[in-house]
C-alpha cells in the first residue's frame, strides 16, 4: 500500500464516521504562539480542543505535516524523521476514548490489513494526580490487544501548563519472529498512533483543573505506518523516500547508513521549511533550517571537500514540494541551498583561523565558547565540529 493510498484509506474511513477533512497549516506558527513550528497535527486545534467551536463541526480529520528538532540527534534510525506528515482525527466533546479506539483498531486491522497479533497497546497506569485509564485498558480487553501500564509514557501535554490528559499509544510488531515482551522492552515495538484524552488543564502551580469540553486528540505518523505496511525496516526504505534514496547514493557515493539518512531528512525537511516561507537567519526559525543545512555540509565534506549542494537534482526538490502539496518551484529552494553554502565556507575558513591561534589550542571552557559565539559568531556544535576534523 503506498503512501497516497494509506492517505486516502485513512481519511475515507474518517469521513465515513462523520468527520469533516480540514486543510493542513503550515510549518509556521501565527504571531504570539510560543512555538516556532507545527509540531503536531493537533498543534492548529488547540483553541478548539480546549473549548471553542469549530466551524466545521465535532469531528475532524485530516493531514498536517510537523517539524519537531527535540529528536535532532536521533535522526539517523529507523524510526525518526525532522519534517514528517502526521494522520489526525480529532473529537471536540462529541465521542470518548474507547469509541476513537475502537476506530482505530478497526481501520489498522480491516482498513490497511495488519494482522490483530502484531498489535500491542499501552494505557495510562495512574500517578498522584490522576487515576489509572480503566476505560481504555478495558476496550484493549475486549478486543484482545495486550495492554501494558505505564506512567510517563502515557500522559500527554505540551509543555508545564495547559491542556493535557491521558493516552493510548499504539504499537505494531515489526521484528522477524513472532511478537515478543512489550513496548517498554523491546523496542521491535514501534509506536505509530496516539490517542489522547483532552481532560484536564495544568496550572502554574501543577495542580490539574477538568477542561469545559473532554475531546479526543489522535495522531498517526504517515511515514512509521508506510514503512510498516510495505514491510520496511525503517522510514527511509518507505516509497516517499525511493527518489532521495535513488540519487543521493549515486550523487555523494560512499555515505554510510546513518550519514544518508541524516542528509536524505535534514534536505528534504529544507525544502519543506523553505517553501513554506522560513529563510535562513541567526536566531529562531532561520537558525534551525541554517543548522539542518551545515549539518548535511558537514556530513557531505568529510569525505570531500569540493561537494557542493548545486548539484542536488530538481527531480527530488519536486518530488518533496508535490510530496507536501507545496506550490511554487524549486529555484528559491535552490537559491537558498546555495547562499547558504557560501556563507558557511566563509565560516568555516574563519572559524579554522580562530582557532588556531594560541588561545585556543588546549580544552575549551564556557567563557571561551561564549566569546567564539559573540564575537566571530561560531556556534558551539561548530566549534566542536572544527576541533574533532
Amino acid at each position: 500500500m503506498d503512501t497516497e493510498t494509506v492517505v486516502r484509506t485513512f481519511t475515507s474511513y474518517y469521513q465515513e464516521r462523520g468527520h469533516a477533512l480540514i486543510e493542513g497549516s503550515t510549518l509556521v506558527r501565527p504571531p504570539g504562539d510560543p512555538v516556532l513550528f507545527t509540531t503536531s497535527g493537533m498543534h492548529p486545534l488547540t483553541e478548539y480542543l480546549t473549548g471553542r467551536p469549530h466551524p466545521l463541526g465535532t469531528r475532524l480529520a485530516g493531514v498536517q505535516r510537523c517539524l519537531r528538532t527535540t529528536d535532532l540527534e536521533e535522526v539517523g534510525d529507523p524510526t525518526h524523521l525532522t519534517v514528517f506528515e502526521m494522520l489526525g482525527s480529532w473529537s471536540l466533546g462529541d465521542y470518548e476514548g474507547p469509541v476513537s479506539l475502537r476506530w482505530a483498531h478497526g481501520l489498522l486491522t480491516e482498513g490497511f490489513g495488519v494482522p490483530h497479533r502484531l498489535l500491542h497497546a499501552t494505557v495510562f497506569g495512574g500517578d498522584g494526580q490522576a487515576g489509572p485509564d480503566n476505560a481504555s485498558r478495558e476496550l484493549w480487553e475486549e478486543l484482545g490487544v495486550p495492554v501494558e501500564h505505564t506512567t510517563g509514557d502515557n500522559w500527554w501535554d505540551n509543555g508545564p501548563t495547559g491542556p493535557c490528559g491521558p493516552d493510548s499509544e499504539i504499537f505494531l510488531w515489526t521484528g522477524d519472529g513472532p511478537p515478543e515482551s512489550t513496548p517498554t522492552g523491546d523496542d521491535r515495538w514501534v509506536e505509530v498512533w496516539n490517542h489522547v484524552m483532552m481532560r484536564h488543564r495544568r496550572l502554574d502551580d501543577g495542580s490539574l483543573e477538568p477542561l469545559p469540553l473532554r475531546s479526543i486528540d489522535t495522531g498517526l505518523g504517515l511515514e512509521r505506518l508506510a514503512a510498516v505496511l510495505q514491510g520496511r525496516a525503517s522510514v527511509f526504505e518507505c516509497d516517499v523516500f525511493a527518489p532521495w534514496l535513488r540519487e543521493v547514493p549515486v550523487l555523494w557515493p560512499g555515505l554510510d547508513v546513518p550519514s544518508l539518512r541524516l542528509v536524505c531528512d535534514h534536505l528534504r525537511s529544507a525544502v519543506v521549511m523553505t517553501a513554506d516561507g522560513v529563510r535562513p537567519a541567526a536566531t529562531g526559525r532561520g537558525y534551525v533550517l541554517r543548522r539542518l543545512v551545515r549539518r548535511v555540509l558537514t556530513v557531505l565534506w568529510r569525505d570531500d571537500p569540493s561537494r557542493g549542494l548545486g548539484e542536488l537534482p530538481t527531480v527530488l526538490v519536486e518530488h518533496t514540494l508535490d510530496r507536501f502539496r507545496q506550490g511554487g518551484g524549486p529555484e528559491e529552494v535552490r537559491r537558498m541551498l546555495d547562499d547558504e553554502e557560501r556563507r558557511f565556507r566563509r565560516l568555516l575558513e574563519r572559524g579554522r583561523q580562530v582557532l588556531a591561534r594560541p588561545r585556543f589550542r588546549g580544552p575549551l571552557d564556557e567563557e571561551d565558547l561564549r566569546y567564539l559565539h559573540d564575537t566571530h559568531g561560531l556556534p558551539r556544535d561548530l566549534v566542536r565540529d572544527l576541533r574533532q576534523g
